[in-house]
């Protein structure tokens, strides 16, 4: 990883730029939106969403952020290696990690009954005593969670377990950022409200609740409970423009002109021909594909890069690990900047010319790019 300040000219490669003081800002910015004892959990799954997991935990931790979420034991491993301390939620624990899971102090969402049964038993296997987990229930997202006809049988083995303890209830909105969905969103919330009322009435202890998302967070103020999740709105993207807006992109996916060709009319441009010049052209190849995360569908003239300050289409197919891009009217040299997605254009604006969203491009960015730290 490396580390470099905005004066200083260390491109020369394909490099994912991670803004640390734009995550600051996110942060800021939705905490502004919460009461001061609402808790913030933030997401760092998908290597914090293709940026860089330990170095953004870290820097959340600094922050004073509450809590951590993954979605798989390893992602939850890596962060306690690095010396990360808060608490970390592991989203989707599968039984095969539950002893690693203990091992390594996190937290697991039991989402079935099946899966609590197993964890129980691995916890008592290790002889724990009050180990915290997450119930994570079902309002109609119907993805992972335990249905409102299993608090009965939960709540038995919960109140008869010394193993475990119940730190958290919740569940994952379905449609928040849609307003259009606004009728679903909020049964959502009522029947959450439902689930909790008689999970308190069943059991000895008394969870936390958190049920809202980035888009929840922005659109459904009354519901954060004891706690909120935010994990794309932390990177820099509200599903929602004018939220966007407000937010700062912590990724900077930048490379530089490898070679530039003139074109005459008649010749093609890459694999398959697939763009055939009707008029002399120049074009910049660069050193990135689709092993690098820009699918083909980015090809086409669907897309733009930014050159110098303009917009510079990115034709015919893309290649493993190149793609081609029309400067015919932009003035530029071999080894000038190229910013694929940051500012302009935005990884949705990217990501919306291929009919898909930021998530996708973002955590698609390869391994492979080097991650360096502003």
């Amino acid at each position: 990883m490396e580390q470099f300040s905005n004066k200083e000219n260390r491109l020369g490669e394909t490099v994912l730029e991670i803004d640390l003081g734009a995550l600051a800002h996110n942060y800021h910015y939705f905490k502004k939106r919460l009461r001061p004892t609402t808790k913030f959990l933030g997401v760092v799954k998908a290597f914090a969403y293709g940026s860089d997991s330990i170095v953004v935990a870290k820097c959340l931790e600094d922050l004073g952020i509450d809590y951590l979420a993954v979605a798989y034991l390893k992602e939850g491993m890596a962060l306690r290696e690095a010396g990360i301390k808060l608490p970390i939620l592991v989203l989707h624990p599968l039984p095969i990690s539950f002893e690693d899971i203990i091992k390594h102090d996190l937290e697991p969402s039991l989402y079935s009954p099946k899966i609590l049964e197993k964890f129980l038993l691995k916890a008592r296997e290790l002889k724990k005593k009050a180990y915290p987990v997450h119930l994570k229930f079902n309002t109609g997202l119907n993805r992972l969670g335990l249905q409102q006809s299993d608090i009965k049988d939960v709540a038995r083995q919960l109140n008869e377990s010394e193993e475990i303890k119940m730190v958290s209830v919740f569940s994952h909105l379905a449609a928040s950022e849609d307003m259009n969905e606004k009728e679903f969103t909020l049964g959502q919330i009522e029947r959450f409200c439902q689930i909790m009322e008689e999970v308190t009435l069943r059991l000895k202890s008394r969870p936390f609740r958190h049920i809202l998302n980035t888009s929840g967070i922005i659109n459904y103020p009354e519901a954060q409970f004891e706690m909120v999740r935010s994990g794309i709105g932390l990177y820099g993207f509200g599903n929602d423009a004018r939220i966007d807006g407000d937010l700062q992109p912590v990724a900077t996916l930048k490379t530089v002109i490898s070679q530039i060709h003139d074109i005459e009319p008649g010749e093609s441009i890459g694999y398959n021909r697939a763009f055939i010049s009707d008029r002399p052209k120049k074009t910049a190849t660069l050193p990135l594909g689709h092993a690098d995360g820009i699918g083909r569908q980015y090809g086409g003239g669907n897309t733009y890069v930014t050159i110098n300050g303009q917009s510079a289409l990115i034709i015919g197919n893309v290649c493993m690990d190149m793609i081609m891009v029309d400067i015919t009217n932009i003035p530029c040299e071999v080894g000038d900047e190229v910013i694929v997605f940051g500012a302009d254009p935005t990884a949705e604006q990217f990501a919306r010319t291929a009919s898909t969203i930021s998530y996708e491009i973002l955590t698609g960015i390869s391994q492979r790019v080097k991650r360096v730290i502003r």
